[in-house]
């Protein structure tokens, strides 16, 4: 299985916009890593996102490029404090390749929470817009595969 870990891309400040949609520089960022995904022939089931705009929007962005099987979904778990064991439970029972999009520091957490099982760890950085790709090698042990970011996207 496959995971990919997604960080909503940037959004605007909240004086700006209380709800915080993707900014400009959000949605271009997220639109180049969503082509740039789109040529490496991903396959994936599905996309889940928090509740919150900004996530969705990067969701629906990427499910143009990724086609997800079963589309984009919100669900919830994938709040910016939400405890990361949620979805480390969820993960046992799924075994096809899905993408979540979400936030800081959950992300942060859950990732440290699959590679070491010490969520407090802080293993990797995400930056806004990136996707980090884990592995599920068996039914406990994950890996790291790759990162990327928008900044390195051409």
């Amino acid at each position: 299985m496959l995971l990919y870990l997604v960080q909503h891309a940037e959004a605007k400040r909240e004086e700006e916009d209380p709800s915080r949609p993707l900014s400009e520089k959000g949605i271009q960022d997220i639109k180049k890593v969503s082509s740039h995904v789109s040529r490496l022939n991903l396959k994936t089931t599905q996309i889940f996102h928090s509740n919150k705009i900004r996530a969705r929007q990067t969701a629906e962005i990427l499910a143009q490029s990724l086609k997800p099987a079963h589309g984009i979904r919100e669900t919830d778990g994938l709040s910016p404090l939400d405890d990361p064991a949620i979805w480390q439970e969820r993960l046992e029972g799924i075994s096809a390749n899905i993408v979540l999009a979400g936030h800081l520091p959950h992300l942060e957490r859950l990732t440290s929470l699959l590679l070491c099982n010490d969520r407090d760890k802080k293993i990797v950085a995400f930056k806004m817009g990136g996707i980090v790709c884990l592995k599920r090698e068996d039914d406990k042990t994950w890996s790291l595969q790759w990162i990327l970011t928008p900044d390195i996207v051409i």
